[in-house]
């Protein structure tokens, strides 16, 4: 979602005062952490698995390129064509360009970060086609005209009463608030668009180079129906998503949905291998891959390259306090929390999205839950570096670290500052914090109490136990 005329502080309140969504989301993310810590105590010796699945993902970046040429001919034997799109723009025309080509003009899709990546509907759209989301949260969405918020809950920050108004305002149905009711609605409304379908669109979890095969991991049956009852099928996938072997693909399985939504697998995982063969019943006729470059091939030559090991599980969005507080959509990305942080200013510039860099405290827990052990909070510090190397470090931050090496560098300012602080502090306190602090810093004790600085200095305390202790010696 393009959001550059809002700023990040802008949006950041906007999320802060929502009420309904926060407590949305604080639901809904602190079931998910619960579910992966049970769901992780039934696979035997996990940290193991963790430690395994780590190590095959970065090989496999350190040797991307053999695995891509591997995998385009196991596609292309299989039956499929592969289509290399070294951006947004170069994987919006291979689209429409099929389309195109084959007439078609409705398109049901499949949930897929990707294309919201590479905005495809849109383009999709400005050249007269129909495409419609079948997964669910994409439908809600699209409905509201809202880019998803969470990598698998697209739309993990709505309540079923702002659903239930929704579908009542655009499908024109009675009001509802029921879940099951809802997705029944859903499910007739979007039967026929299925059957008129010409085109399907889905992304890809996972490709194995050595047999070609597709792995698409869902919650829901509309994957496999966008994948087998149109004519067509276009899977769009980042360059990154490649495992070698089906041995490594069973290895990820064993962690991704544990790690999303704490299930030992997800309900649907479907695994394509070209486009319908003579003797096969069903399935489409034509299987396009579209392997996404869009800056990704940058990233790998650089000191941030660890980012493309992830697997898109969500767990350090369902963690992070920082995701919790604000919601997706704060970070006007197609990709949000501390993964998004890195990932976003990486693929679309620091100008941009450098300030996401900053929406972390650094606290660990993402790095802690992730899957393959990507140090999350270290690539957040290497692109604080950047973006100061840059000159596009926020105004505050800058005119904060003058201020600090001012102090640090004139011992007897230090000092003094330090006794004014505790003074001040003291002043402000109740019970020993401070609900309220003053000014623009007003911001930070908003969501936690500030605690009142020492009366007495670290190096004042350690002089005066010198001093007793050369008194008892004397």
């Amino acid at each position: 979602m393009h959001t550059a005329p809002i700023s990040f502080h802008d949006r950041i309140e906007s999320g802060l005062h929502n009420e309904v969504m926060r407590g949305a989301l604080g639901t809904a993310t602190s079931r998910f952490a619960a579910n992966r810590l049970a769901a992780l105590a039934t696979l035997p010796d996990a940290d193991a698995v963790r430690d395994r699945a780590a190590a095959m993902r970065r090989h496999t970046l350190a040797r991307l390129d053999q695995y891509l040429v591997e995998l385009a001919a196991s596609v292309e034997r299989a039956g499929g064509v592969v289509h290399w799109a070294a951006d947004a723009a170069a994987a919006q025309r291979i689209v429409a360009g099929i389309a195109q080509a084959n007439h078609a003009r409705t398109i049901v899709k499949a949930k897929s970060m990707v294309t919201e990546e590479i905005h495809l509907n849109a383009a999709l759209e400005a050249v007269g086609l129909r495409v419609i989301e079948t997964d669910l949260g994409e439908y809600i969405a699209q409905l509201s005209q809202e880019a998803p918020s969470h990598i698998i809950a697209p739309v993990l920050h709505k309540t079923r009463q702002e659903i239930g108004r929704l579908f009542q305002q655009k499908l024109g149905v009675e009001y509802v608030d029921d879940p099951t009711v809802l997705a029944g609605i859903a499910r007739r409304v979007l039967r026929q668009i299925f059957l008129e379908a010409d085109m399907g669109i889905s992304g890809v979890n996972f490709a194995v180079a050595s047999t070609g095969t597709l792995a698409l991991v869902t919650n829901e049956g509309n994957g496999r129906m966008v994948t087998s009852l149109p004519r067509i099928h276009v899977a769009v996938m980042g360059i990154e998503r490649v495992v070698p072997t089906p041995d490594d693909l069973a290895l990820i399985l064993q962690l991704l949905a544990r790690s999303a939504t704490g299930q030992k697998l997800s309900v649907y995982t479907s695994l394509l291998s070209g486009p319908r063969r003579a003797a096969d019943p069903d399935g489409p006729q034509q299987l396009h891959l579209v392997l996404v470059d869009n800056g990704r091939s940058g990233i790998l030559q650089s000191d941030l390259a660890e980012i493309l090991t992830c697997i898109r599980c969500g767990a350090c969005l369902n963690i992070c306090p920082v995701y919790r507080s604000i919601g997706g959509h704060a970070y006007g990305s197609t990709y949000p929390g501390p993964v998004g942080s890195v990932l976003s200013p990486l693929l679309s510039g620091l100008g941009e999205f450098g300030e996401l860099a900053h929406a972390s405290s650094l606290c660990g827990a993402c790095r802690e839950v992730c899957p393959v052990r990507i140090d999350l909070p270290g690539l957040l510090l290497k692109l604080r570096h950047d973006t100061v190397q840059a000159g596009q470090a926020p105004a505050w931050l800058r005119f904060g670290m003058k201020v600090y090496a001012l102090g640090v560098t004139h011992p007897w300012l230090y000092r003094l500052g330090g006794r004014l602080a505790a003074i001040v502090t003291h002043m402000l306190a109740h019970d020993g914090w401070i609900r309220r602090l003053p000014g623009p810093l007003v911001a930070w004790s908003g969501q936690r109490d500030f605690p009142v600085f020492a009366p007495r200095t670290f190096q004042d305390t350690w002089a005066q136990r010198r001093k007793a202790r050369n008194d008892d010696f004397s």
